[in-house]
């Protein structure tokens, strides 16, 4: 499908903000869109970073050629979408904790925007690289050697009660909330990122252990529970 870009910025050097007007069927926080590229045969996987009323919001960062001509666009260019697809976050009563580094923060800022009682604890480098920190309804932010999985084992060992801790960001991130979630008794689902060409579970390229076995992050994912991650 076909959408135009509404918008564009650059909140970082790095990082490009597009809002698209499209109408997307069932988006939801943690499912993604494939992003046709101009000059690219293989399409860019963008978590949605908001959607709704005519309008998807794509936050992703510039880290090779085709995320360069993507940043490229600019207001009333037409871009070509796929999705959105994979599975989303799960959603549900109770209090969710959201667990980002970096770039895994735009599904996160989805799920806050939609979902009532959410608390982000949000790691970055430094400062200046804190993109849309300001926009969560509730946040604590982190940088350096500051680690979100060391806050979100404070949180827990002094008694904050959560239904569920969402993470996305870096493996060694994810793999590090996986085991203080374990630890306490809290569910805790992650955003896995593996490479991806189709999008749709065909080429088999972003296979990921889960489970004993190996699931297609695209189709099956690219949420999973991540007490059936094989980390190892």
């Amino acid at each position: 499908m076909t959408g135009e870009v509404l918008s564009f910025s650059r909140p970082a050097a790095d990082i490009v903000d597009l809002r698209v007007g499209i109408a997307l069927a069932n988006p939801a926080p943690g499912r993604f869109v494939q992003l046709a590229a101009p000059g690219f045969f293989l399409r860019r996987p963008i978590s949605l970073c908001g959607a709704g009323n005519g309008m998807a919001r794509l936050v992703f960062a510039v880290k090779g050629r085709g995320t360069a001509a993507l940043a490229a666009l600019r207001p009333g260019d037409s871009v070509d979408l796929l999705g959105p697809l994979g599975n989303g976050f799960p959603a549900g009563a109770g209090r969710s904790l959201l667990v980002g580094g970096g770039i895994g923060l735009p599904p996160l800022l989805y799920y806050a925007q939609t979902f009532e009682d959410t608390h982000a604890i949000a790691g970055f480098r430094s400062p200046e690289t804190a993109v849309l920190a300001d926009e969560f309804p509730s946040a604590e932010l982190c940088f350096g050697e500051d680690y979100p999985h060391t806050r979100l084992e404070k949180r827990l060992a002094a008694g904050e009660r959560a239904a569920r801790v969402l993470a996305c960001g870096p493996v060694p991130l994810l793999k590090a909330a996986a085991a203080v979630c374990k630890r306490y008794g809290v569910p805790c689902y992650v955003s896995m990122e593996e490479r991806m060409a189709c999008g749709v579970g065909a080429c088999l390229v972003c296979a990921c252990a889960v489970g004993g076995s190996y699931l297609r992050c695209c189709k099956d994912g690219p949420v999973f529970d991540a007490s059936e991650v094989d980390w190892e």
